[in-house]
């Protein structure tokens, strides 16, 4: 077998055994954080991501699907990704510090009944971790992506989904079916409302 072949088996192989295991573990916390997502919703509040990298991507990828939609038409539902602006991350990581950019947005953008959802795969971001603790004292649900353990981002999260995995590749795999199936539970909660949208 050729190195590269081991390497694609090998990296198969230990994404379906992580994927199997953050099944068992976290199937619960995905169903809970789903219907808390529907219930800020339907009060007319948002929900809104941050994390760093690949985390970031992943923000802007679940606040997207629920504006536009995953797999059914419907009307739009609020979230918003704390990743995005430029001219907010870089006025405040220049007066403040990066350690406050998402802080920031939370107390400017979000409200008792809002959902914020920090994303860090290994649960100790700085600017993840203080942007949770403002929500936390803001009266605002916090839910945490994180790794194994959970961190500092877990002990500040009304709801935590660690994914059993220290492997960072493996756990942002899991964050992602997670955002998916969030998503998914939200849409079929909206599945019989009508966009204004021209086609939807």
């Amino acid at each position: 077998m050729s190195t590269s072949s081991e390497l694609i088996q090998n990296t198969i192989a230990g994404h379906a055994s992580t994927v199997m295991a953050f099944e068992e573990a976290c199937s619960g916390v995905i169903e809970e954080m789903g219907a808390k997502c529907v219930e800020a919703l339907e009060a007319g509040n948002k929900v809104c991501f941050f994390g760093n990298g690949g985390s970031a991507a992943d923000a802007q990828h679940f606040a997207a699907e629920f504006v536009v939609r995953f797999t059914r038409n419907r009307k739009g539902l609020p979230s918003l990704a704390f990743t995005t602006d430029t001219s907010v991350l870089t006025a405040c990581a220049n007066d403040f510090g990066f350690e406050s950019v998402y802080a920031r947005q939370v107390e400017a953008l979000c409200s008792p009944g809002d959902i914020v959802v920090g994303i860090s795969t290994s649960g100790g971001s700085a600017n993840v971790v203080k942007g949770l603790e403002v929500a936390k004292a803001s009266g605002v649900t916090t839910f945490a992506f994180t790794g194994a353990g959970g961190g500092r981002c877990g002990e500040l999260a009304d709801l935590l989904l660690a994914v059993p995995s220290e492997i960072t590749a493996r756990v942002q795999e899991c964050h992602l079916i997670a955002g998916h199936l969030i998503c998914d539970l939200a849409e079929i909660a909206f599945s019989d409302t009508v966009s204004t949208i021209s086609g939807s």
